[in-house]
């Protein structure tokens, strides 16, 4: 089951620091890097919509402004907007290619841009 590592604002929009994602659930996308970074931007994505806490002020202000925020991370961008702008690496190799094809024992990093840059 392959593991996914966050970093900064992808931690800050994932909620979490890691999280695991089994082959089967990527599988009809290939079992890519590209189908594991859609399969969990898709899931963070989708618990936005779900959420049924109260919006903090600072949310709706942003949510006014068009700036969408997940849930429970007062301020954070998305997870699928955040992964949009990220490197990745892959067992600890920078990974450019999104049709990589992942492994069981496989660990992704998600780097979003870092100082600016």
């Amino acid at each position: 089951m392959p593991r996914i590592r966050y970093y900064a604002a992808a931690a800050a929009a994932a909620g979490v620091r890691e999280e695991h994602v089994a082959l089967e659930d990527i599988a009809d996308g290939g079992g890519t890097l590209g189908s594991l970074l859609r399969r969990v931007g898709d899931a963070h994505a989708a618990a936005v919509f779900r959420a049924a806490v109260p919006e903090p002020p600072a949310a709706a202000r942003s949510r006014a402004a068009g700036i969408a925020t997940a849930p429970g991370s007062a301020g954070a961008p998305r997870l699928d907007r955040v992964i949009s702008r990220s490197s990745f690496l892959v067992n600890e190799v920078n990974e450019r290619d999104l049709g990589r094809p992942l492994a069981e024992d496989d660990v992704v990093d998600v780097l979003p841009p870092f100082a600016g840059g």
